[in-house]
């Protein structure tokens, strides 16, 4: 497995235009020292014997037929029952003064 080196992380901080400074780079080698480590931990493991997990990939239409619906509600009584109207319109306070 690749190791991170002083060299390494100042190229990968350049390519995320990250700017680091002494201490900085100390913690960031060790961080990603452990999580190379871990990795390698992963590799290790026999799963030989594991069955692929096959979650989420059984596609399944979620959406319902599309159909109009009639509305309890008609126009006329959404306009009468708004606080402040003109007419058949419905006012409301303005956006741009």
């Amino acid at each position: 497995m690749a190791e991170i080196n002083k060299k390494s992380l100042k190229h990968l901080a350049d390519l995320a235009r990250l700017e680091l400074n002494e201490k900085e780079e100390e913690k960031f080698l060790a961080d990603l020292d452990k999580i190379l480590a871990y990795f390698q931990e992963l590799q290790d493991l026999d799963t030989q014997n594991v069955q692929p997990m096959t979650g989420g990939t059984e596609l399944k239409n979620i959406f319902r037929e599309d159909g109009g619906t009639q509305s309890s509600l008609s126009p006329d009584l959404v306009v009468e029952a708004f606080p402040d109207k003109e007419k058949h319109w419905l006012k409301t306070p303005p956006v741009f003064e």
